[in-house]
């Protein structure tokens, strides 16, 4: 009994301190967007500049990284899915199978964990710099509130490229891989892109939106707030930034599974399983 009473205690205190620590962060959201619309210490210009460099950072200098994993990731999928559903007589349901692995599934999962290893780190040890070196007291000394200036840009910065090289990483891993197994595979490129066209369906661009900006909003929403959880010893950075990766990822996670939960259960209601 008391085994148990010790397992419920730890579980409830893993509970709380999950939920507190999204509460805090869902609080910095509603903080840096506050400040962003209120507070007129910085321009719009400097905002827009800060974007458009997290976009630069994030999207454009990943392209290479995203290109290599799309054509292995698609060339792989594609050729299991040409052996098997070959045997078995169903080459016509490669678009549906492709379309649930790719666009679905795996796409928005790679692409996060990519960006969180290349950009989530780099925005949570910025951050941590910054405030080991009292830059974000001097931005604060000058009337510049750093939830607008720091926060906001990265979080809408990250938005957009995560978007971006999703559709990206999607594009190439289904057509760029078709055509690296052009050279072991028979199948007509018009069979193939109709077979997509057929399978892909309006939930396809809500589930797209719904998993590749949240988990860009979640990465970096989680990476500033922990770059900005550094008190004053620059030691502080590589901790809170491996935390940045371990909660990013956990998040993430968590979000696509209960949006493919969700997403199934509706279709099973609809067919009348469930």
């Amino acid at each position: 009994m008391t085994s148990l009473l010790a397992h419920v205690d730890s579980l409830g205190r893993f509970v709380t301190k999950n939920l507190e620590y999204t509460a805090r962060v869902l609080l910095m959201v509603y903080l840096s967007l506050r400040a962003t619309l209120l507070d007129k210490a910085q321009g719009f210009r400097q905002i827009v500049g800060v974007i458009s460099a997290q976009i630069y950072f994030t999207g454009w200098q990943a392209l290479p990284l995203i290109s290599v994993l799309a054509l292995g990731v698609g060339s792989i999928m594609i050729m299991q899915s040409l052996a098997n559903l070959t045997l078995l007589g169903g080459t016509q349901m490669i678009g549906s199978f492709l379309i649930v692995m790719v666009l679905r599934e795996a796409g928005p999962l790679l692409v996060a964990l990519v960006v969180i290893a290349r950009s989530g780190t780099a925005v949570a040890s910025e951050v941590g710099n910054m405030r080991a070196n009292r830059e974000i007291e001097a931005l604060e000394s000058m009337g510049i509130n750093p939830l607008s200036f720091i926060v906001f840009p990265r979080v809408i910065g990250g938005i957009i490229s995560v978007l971006a090289l999703a559709f990206y990483f999607n594009f190439i891993a289904l057509i760029g891989g078709f055509l690296v197994t052009r050279f072991v595979q028979d199948m007509p490129f018009a069979f193939y892109t109709d077979s997509l066209m057929r399978a892909f369906a309006q939930e396809d661009v809500l589930i797209f939106l719904l998993k590749n900006g949240f988990s860009g909003m979640i990465i970096f929403v989680v990476s500033c707030y922990q770059g900005l959880s550094v008190k004053r010893s620059p030691h502080e950075v590589p901790q809170v930034t491996t935390q940045a990766v371990v909660n990013s990822i956990i998040f993430v996670v968590i979000f696509n599974l209960m949006v493919s939960a969700l997403f199934y259960l509706n279709q099973l209601r609809s067919l009348g399983v469930v």
